[in-house]
């Protein structure tokens, strides 16, 4: 069966959108979304919105199968975006706080594609968000902050509540630590270890595992 792919319109949004997800990795978030919306029919989550990038094609798969996409982020910006760090991005600086805050950009780059109304924004932080969550869900994203705290409370808070059946997809997964960081890669060695999901793709620094198992 060949792979789902975005709208034409949608994925030239994808590339003009600020963020840092190559379009290869875009296009595997986009097939696996897309797929298991339609088999499950139950929202698709992310943690990290940033400017929405990755947003798009969530949303893009959740309104051509009938669900939701949702996503969650404070919208300060993770740790290697603040000042001084190497991601750290002026423009989405608020002038008036002097902090980050990137909820204007994401709501422009949503607006922009048509995509609005397929997408629930959730602002604030992953672990008390999580805590408050008790809907089922066809698949979750998780890349938000890199730092074994931040990237291990998004699994532990998020991945029990992946149906079985559904996907939990994890970004920026480097087994070489000349690659990048760690954290990532820990979870998703967690995930595998416990038995609960088996890895089905693989592509660059994104890893697509199906919940075929009970637990975290």
């Amino acid at each position: 069966m060949t792979a789902a792919v975005p709208k034409p319109d949608t994925l030239a949004a994808f590339e003009a959108a600020k963020g840092f997800m190559p379009v290869g990795e875009g296009l595997a978030l986009y097939a696996a979304a897309a797929g298991v919306a339609r088999e499950l029919a139950l929202p698709l989550l992310e943690v990290g919105t940033y400017c929405g990038r990755s947003t798009l094609l969530l949303a893009d798969a959740a309104r051509e199968a009938g669900v939701t996409a949702v996503t969650v982020d404070h919208h300060r910006g993770s740790e290697e975006q603040q000042p001084g760090w190497e991601y750290h991005d002026t423009t989405v600086v608020d002038p008036e706080v002097g902090v980050m805050d990137t909820l204007p950009t994401f709501r422009r780059t949503l607006h922009r594609a048509g995509l609005e109304e397929h997408v629930v924004a959730i602002v604030g932080r992953s672990p008390q968000a999580a805590r408050l969550w008790n809907t089922p869900l066809a698949l979750v994203f998780i890349d938000g902050g890199h730092t074994d705290e931040h990237a291990g409370g998004d699994y532990e808070g998020w991945a029990p509540h992946v149906a079985m059946g559904g996907l939990l997809v994890i970004h920026d997964v480097f087994p070489d630590p000349a690659d990048g960081g760690q954290a990532p890669y820990r979870v998703h060695q967690r995930a595998l270890a416990c038995g609960a999901f088996t890895e089905i793709s693989v592509t660059d620094s994104l890893r697509v595992l199906r919940r075929t198992g009970t637990g975290i």
